[in-house]
């Protein structure tokens, strides 16, 4: 009790820790949602935002890691929401919206997001506490606060750890900086022909995909690695050669085509089976779960809160109840004046299957994700493999209960009512998405659940107050390709250009489902597979990775799967250090920095990017110098990363 009394004095939910996630919340949610509507990827921003928040607050002598924890909960939350540009442009590619009404993007966003913080409340004991999954990126922050308190406090011991961050941190913005300058080359893509078929090669080399691969651990690295071969080695080859006059396209745009279009589809048929049978698997801690925290909520109602450790308070159960229904109600108005007359006398029936919907495939999502972002962290995630799967499923609900429409104008109205439903339940992908990362970080550090919970929830304010006004800006600045009248500069929001066109694939009734079904039977055989091996004792390929492995582009994976492999070799020779532990401490440490210094560069960038107007504003030579970039580029990234390794074994010796 002596331990829960001492963190019960630190200030932890404060009024400048809010704030100052708050302000950090503007930098990051910007730059998220540009780079979103840009690349189709954003950047887990909890580990940036606990770097700056304890430069900040180390100038206040009461401040601690607990609060320090509060900011990058805050800041994190509202940075992950931005990924709702993944749907919500959609509105604007389709012509329904002209531009970004303030109160309705708002809403979407807050009140997906507010049930993404409650849903994923109850999962908490089964996948953080009483759980074997890795969460690399909330290990890494838990890393950073843990260095940077003991730093703070004058730890003599800490120095070496906090120097293995700052190493990681300058190797990788380093390197992205030669990246933004042209001089070394961000990946080195490659594409060619066998025969009628074609395939490429596509390694992205970027520090923080090796660190997040460090983390992630061997399991997922190998399993992400199968998804590579199976879409790269297989799926393209394959269905490229099937493509009719083949040979008049060049290789680059016939792959990435057939990728774009079909393999991607696979993979998400995989990702939505093993979604489903990973929910099974976790079925019952998830229960044991939910039965914890109404326990806890009886014992608070008896007068016995004061007995439960500060590390098992979480918000009430009877909150998470009444915070769903609050939520639904709005969400109710909301649907009954985005579908208006478009459903004819069927409004009624729409309206509540729509809720329904929301419901169980908010809670449904809520635990897949949590599961995921434990797996391989919430910035490899893939939530937009979800998006695509909340899109078909709001699209066949309209389908069932309205039918198609006759043609693309008839439909449009049902396609626009998908993608608000989708948007819903999309933010609370992305925040269970990151949430039970946070409470990871919490559980490592000693902090009070349900202060995180409630630190979400402002994060979730927040971010929904800030993101309408920059999605504004960005579309009256650069429009959105195959919006009407979109220009040459237009933003490519690539995943919501794919939503929207599966919603109205669906409700045009042009959808082709022959890619989502193979994938469904793929996972079927991968789960066999990947059971089997358990049962032999052998390394498990979790096949949700697999089916990440297939859905997310090489650029982004590959080198994950080579700094699993290169983290794996780096822990088998600190097994043979005189301190085996502190050896692999450092490695983890070395590879958190990897993730911090990218991460913060990337925020740096995009301000720069959105400043100036240009998408390259640093770069200091032209395309010619690519090929001298390339080569010079891989083997500066591998003489760095093999440094980098190098000292970290060195540090703990």
């Amino acid at each position: 009790m002596s331990d829960t009394r001492e963190a019960a004095a630190l200030p932890e939910l404060t009024v400048r820790a809010v704030l100052l996630g708050g302000v950090i919340t503007l930098l990051f949610t910007a730059a998220n949602v540009y780079l979103g509507l840009r690349v189709g990827l954003t950047f887990a921003t909890s580990i940036p935002a606990a770097v700056i928040s304890m430069a900040v607050l180390r100038w206040f002598s009461s401040s601690n890691i607990l609060e320090n924890n509060i900011v990058q909960t805050v800041a994190s939350a509202a940075g992950t929401l931005a990924a709702i540009c993944f749907v919500l442009p959609g509105l604007v590619m389709i012509g329904w919206w002209q531009g970004f009404p303030y109160w309705t993007t708002a809403l979407v966003t807050f009140l997906g997001g507010a049930l993404g913080v409650l849903f994923s409340i109850p999962l908490r004991r089964a996948l953080v506490t009483d759980s074997p999954l890795p969460f690399p990126e909330g290990v890494a922050a838990a890393e950073v606060l843990k260095v940077g308190e003991a730093s703070r406090q004058g730890a003599e011991e800490s120095s070496k750890g906090l120097m293995a961050i700052v190493a990681g941190s300058l190797v990788s913005s380093l390197f992205a900086l030669l990246a933004a300058m042209r001089l070394t080359a961000a990946d080195a893509a490659a594409f060619f022909r066998f025969g009628p078929a074609v395939t490429g090669f596509n390694p992205g080399f970027q520090f923080a995909l090796l660190g997040a691969g460090h983390l992630v651990g061997l399991s997922v690295g190998l399993a992400m690695g199968l998804g590579l071969i199976i879409a790269w080695g297989v799926a393209v080859p394959l269905l490229s050669a099937m493509v009719p006059n083949a040979a008049a396209l060049g290789a680059e745009e016939l792959a990435t085509d057939v990728w774009v279009h079909q393999v991607r589809f696979l993979g998400a048929g995989v990702i939505g089976v093993a979604a489903v049978w990973t929910l099974l698997s976790i079925i019952g801690p998830i229960v044991r779960g939910l039965a914890g925290a109404i326990a806890a909520s009886r014992a608070r109602r008896a007068g016995q809160g004061a007995s439960l450790a500060l590390s098992e308070r979480d918000m009430p159960i009877s909150a998470l109840g009444l915070g769903t229904v609050f939520a639904l109600l709005p969400i109710g108005w909301l649907l009954v004046a985005e579908l208006g007359d478009a459903a004819g006398g069927r409004t009624a029936v729409v309206i509540a299957l729509s809720l329904a919907f929301i419901l169980v495939a908010g809670a449904f999502i809520a635990a897949v994700c949590g599961y995921m972002a434990g797996l391989i962290g919430a910035s490899n995630s893939p939530v937009s493999g979800i998006g695509i799967l909340a899109a078909i499923g709001s699209s066949l609900l309209l389908l069932f209960v309205v039918g198609a429409g006759q043609d693309a104008e008839a439909s449009r109205p049902l396609v626009a009512y998908a993608l608000i439903v989708t948007g819903i339940v999309f933010g609370i992908t992305t925040i269970s998405n990151d949430n039970l990362q946070d409470l990871k970080t919490g559980q490592l550090v000693g902090a009070t659940p349900w202060r995180q919970q409630v630190a979400l929830l402002f994060g979730v304010l927040f971010g929904a107050a800030i993101i309408p006004p920059v999605l504004s800006l960005l579309n009256a600045g650069y429009g959105f390709a195959g919006a009407p009248g979109a220009g040459p500069e237009a933003l490519p929001a690539p995943q919501a250009a794919l939503i929207s066109a599966i919603a109205q694939g669906v409700l045009g009734g042009a959808l082709d489902w022959r890619m989502i079904g193979y994938g469904v039977l793929l996972g079927v055989a991968l789960i066999i597979v990947d059971a089997a091996l358990g049962r032999a004792g052998k390394t498990r390929l979790p096949p949700l990775a697999i089916g990440i492995g297939i859905y997310l582009p090489m650029s982004t994976t590959l080198m994950v799967v080579v700094g699993a492999i290169a983290g794996w070799v780096y822990d088998r020779r600190a097994e043979r250090a005189r301190d085996p532990e502190a050896a692999r401490r450092m490695g983890v440490l070395a590879a958190t920095g990897l993730i911090v210094g990218e991460s913060l560069f990337g925020v740096l960038l995009a301000g720069i990017v959105v400043g100036t107007g240009s998408a390259t504003p640093l770069a200091i030579v032209g395309d010619g110098f690519r090929p001298v970039a390339v080569g010079g580029g891989a083997l500066l990234f591998a003489l760095l990363a093999l440094w980098l390794y190098r000292r970290s074994a060195r540090a703990a010796a």
